[in-house]
């Protein structure tokens, strides 16, 4: 199985599985009240640390809620540095970024 294949060799990183299914029978354009929730046995990261990419409105509501946040001039600042955003990378597990920053 699979589970039997990643624990075979030895790796220097956090391996992870991606996991899709398909329903049969089942349109989401015509009936999109389908939702579930899954609990899962072990939390996989319980202090996950993420930082918020944002325009100032974000920024604003992520400082009320002591959130680690970015906004658009310290991102300039970065200047694609590779260092830098390496340097980022690691010290946080997930990002959020605004819509206006995406674009």
């Amino acid at each position: 199985t699979v589970f039997e294949q990643c624990g075979t060799k030895k790796r220097k990183f956090t391996e992870s599985i991606e996991l899709q299914i398909s329903l049969k029978n089942y349109d989401p354009q015509k009936d999109k009240r389908f939702s579930g929730t899954i609990k899962l046995k072990h939390i996989p990261k319980p202090k996950m640390k993420v930082c918020i990419l944002g325009d100032q409105q974000h920024c604003d509501e992520a400082k009320s809620n002591e959130i680690a946040n970015m906004d658009t001039d310290a991102l300039k600042k970065l200047n694609k540095n590779k260092k830098l955003v390496k340097k980022l990378a690691k010290r946080y597990d997930a990002f959020l970024a605004s819509d206006s920053i995406i674009k």
